[in-house]
């Protein structure tokens, strides 16, 4: 890999955390209540997330080894370079750029229709409508100056997306502790009856939510992403720990804010009237304040998944540019401020295109990750396994790769529900012939 300047770094543990944290915490949560409760109820919802956040333990204990010993953006290509062939590691580079670049389109989008709530002259002034989902001009400009915004920021440096990832996580967790507390004083357990969905077996509604949980908790294998970037002195196990601890405070979010949603107002009518978490509140508060304090709270929590997936999308294609397997000038460093300036204004651009088609298209899309990032998920558990010294036990790497292989066929199997429809594998299709076209490309040019 040729030598070229090295990106700048300031981070610590703790803005590895809020990135970890970050990256995985979405909306999800405001918006999609009903879904997970319709899956398993209160019960099969909080042991789903649970059981499916425990279950990525080898996973992320992988991570934790892997980038203990390799500092590279690459991470995932990086980790099977030179013990796969590298067509393979490409594409295993490749396929998990896709489970974060797809989700800043959608979180500039979602942004829109979030403040839309608040403001609802924000739904004004129709451009045009995408399968039966008309775009407002105010929301479509709230979504692309938010783009502007997390692209300058980090053109600026790691340091100042650093700080903003850090206000914004800990603004999110502030607000959550808020609104629990609130919830478990006012509600009763009288609204989690049944505990689980009527109909199927607590077993059967437990596994329906399990298998949402990839892609909810994707996000604490960004840490690694971020390696490179380190203050100086950093202590290469801290980032172990901020992995760690970005998962345990992922799947304990989930299962809490499932506990206290459905304490607070009876579960079954969160299902069949499609009713919004803060709506919820709202009704059982009787109060407009609250509801607007979790919404300012979802905002935040945009704000910081955006920037997340936008640092590590950007640090993969960079690391990528950098090896010469896609155009090189996306591994060109800004001089003064030590960022990946190519890969920062392609995603950008990237980001503002998509998100004029909005959710109509994102939505199906969106799906996507979860596959790809089992396939990265599997493919570092594979490469630490061919890297391990004979001392070493690959116990962890091996469960990791159970699970991992689990979530992939859980996508491509037809009889699985859930699993891809012609929407997602024309998306996924398409994604893997571009990479296909970079990387025939890179064999004509170079003759390796």
């Amino acid at each position: 890999m040729p030598q070229r300047e090295r990106l700048h770094g300031s981070l610590s543990t703790v803005e590895y955390f809020t990135f970890g944290f970050g990256t995985m915490i979405g909306v999800g949560w405001l918006v999609l209540m009903d879904d997970w409760l319709s899956r398993g109820g209160p019960a099969g919802g909080i042991l789903g997330f649970l059981i499916g956040g425990l279950l990525l333990f080898p996973i992320a204990h992988t991570y934790g080894r892997l980038v203990q010993r390799i500092q590279d953006a690459g991470a995932e290509i990086a980790y099977t370079e030179g013990v796969m062939p590298p067509a393979v590691s490409f594409a295993a580079g490749w396929t998990m750029v896709l489970s974060y670049a797809i989700v800043c389109p959608w979180e500039a989008v979602a942004t829109g229709n979030l403040l839309a709530r608040v403001f609802p002259s924000l739904n004004s002034a129709r451009l045009y409508v995408i399968d039966g989902s008309p775009i407002y001009a105010p929301r479509l400009a709230v979504g692309v100056a938010l783009a502007v915004l997390i692209a300058v920021l980090n053109y600026r440096g790691i340091k100042p997306s650093g700080v903003f990832q850090d206000v914004m996580t800990f603004g999110l967790l502030a607000t959550f502790a808020i609104f629990t507390l609130l919830g478990f004083a006012k509600g009763s357990s009288a609204n989690m009856r049944p505990l689980f969905a009527p109909g199927r077996s607590g077993l059967l509604g437990t596994f329906l939510v399990m298998q949402i949980v990839p892609y909810f908790m994707t996000g604490f294998e960004s840490v690694a992403k971020g390696s490179e970037e380190a203050r100086s002195g950093f202590d290469p196990r801290n980032f172990t720990k901020a992995i760690y601890a970005s998962l345990v405070a992922g799947f304990t979010f989930y299962v809490l804010i499932v506990a206290v949603v459905t304490y607070v107002y009876p579960w079954q009518e969160i299902v069949s009237g499609h009713v919004r978490t803060e709506v919820a509140f709202e009704r059982t508060f009787g109060s407009h304040a609250i509801a607007q304090l979790i919404l300012f709270g979802a905002f935040l929590s945009l704000l910081k998944i955006f920037n997340g997936n936008f640092v590590a999308a950007t640090r993969m294609l960079y690391a990528i540019g950098r090896r010469d397997l896609v155009h090189p000038s996306l591994g060109r460093v800004h001089p003064s401020f030590g960022t990946p300036v190519v890969a920062i204004g392609l995603m950008a651009a990237l980001t503002i295109a998509a998100a004029m088609f909005g959710d109509a298209i994102l939505v199906p899309i969106t799906e996507v990750g979860s596959l790809a990032v089992g396939v990265g998920w599997l493919s570092a558990c594979v490469a630490y396994l061919a890297r391990r010294d004979a001392s070493e036990s690959g116990a962890m790497a091996y469960l990791g790769a159970v699970v991992a292989s689990a979530i992939v066929l859980m996508k491509i199997v037809p009889a699985v529900p859930g699993s891809f429809t012609t929407a997602e594998w024309t998306a996924f299709v398409a994604w893997s012939a571009v990479g296909l076209a970079f990387w025939l490309a890179r064999r004509r040019r170079t003759g390796v």
